[in-house]
Order: structure tokens, then sequence, then C-alpha cells
């Protein structure tokens, strides 16, 4: 079975791989390419035991997770937290949760923190800074400053 991506399997590791089956050492092999005898070894044994696609790169997140909260769960949260405008807090005892399990849902669906928030529309606010010397204009460029000495 070849994968589909086969002909980006990664050139380095299929050389290593190639050159150990090729009847080089393994101590030797990875002298000549920069990594070490464990790291040759593990891309020798992922190619005997699943071809070409083992050279690819994985990715590390987990592939299940038994005790995520449920996703309608998690879009109750969120309606809360916009129709009422409250803390995690008061939302954990809405819904009888943990208030930093609560924080954690309102930070992955990246919610902006009350105090961001306009406290009449709910709409978030940008702070200036202190001084309010500030110059920002709508598109760049629209204010060039010469300094002629």
């Amino acid at each position: 079975m070849s994968h589909p991506n086969a002909r980006l399997t990664p050139r380095g590791r299929l050389l290593r791989v190639e050159r150990i089956l090729a009847g080089y050492r393994v101590s030797d092999v990875a002298a000549q390419l920069g990594c070490s005898r464990t790291c040759a070894y593990k891309w020798l044994y992922r190619y005997r035991t699943e071809g070409p696609a083992g050279l690819f790169d994985r990715t590390s997140a987990a592939h299940r997770i038994p005790r995520r909260i449920a996703p309608e769960l998690e879009r109750r949260v969120c309606e809360l937290r916009r129709r009422y405008r409250r803390g995690p807090e008061w939302i954990a005892a809405e819904l009888g949760m943990c208030a930093a399990t609560v924080g954690r849902i309102l930070a992955r669906h990246r919610m902006p923190a009350l105090r961001d928030l306009d406290a009449l529309t709910g709409i978030p606010i940008r702070r200036g800074p202190a001084t309010g010397v500030r110059y920002e204009r709508a598109t760049p460029g629209e204010l060039i400053h010469l300094d002629v000495k």
C-alpha cells in the first residue's frame, strides 16, 4: 500500500534507512547523517513495520480524549457568556461545573475577558494607551512624517 504523499517522503530518513538496509552499520550511518543510533533504529523500525508511510512526521495530539467536555455543553457555556456576560464562576454555578473548566472552555473558544468588553453592548473594546499621544490612522501611510534638517 502506498502512502498518498509517497513522493514527499522525508529524504534524510529514507536515505538513513536505505544505507542501513544496504548493510552499513547503524552506528556508522547515524554518525554520517548526524543523529543518534536510537533515532536511526526508530526510523528503521518504522520503515520495516509501516513502509515508506512510517517515515512521515506524526502529530503529537492525542488520538482520543475520553473525558473531554461534550460539544453541546461547550456551546451552552459560550451561549451563557454571550447572553449574560458573566464570569466563569457564575456560569459554573449555573451548569454545575468547575469554574476552571469553564475558564478553559472560554479560552479555547477565544471568548474575550469581561474587562475587555463594553459594559452596555458587550462589544470588545480596544483600550488605548494611558498617554493619549498616539497617531492612529484608518489606513497605512495616511500620515507621513518627514524630518527635514
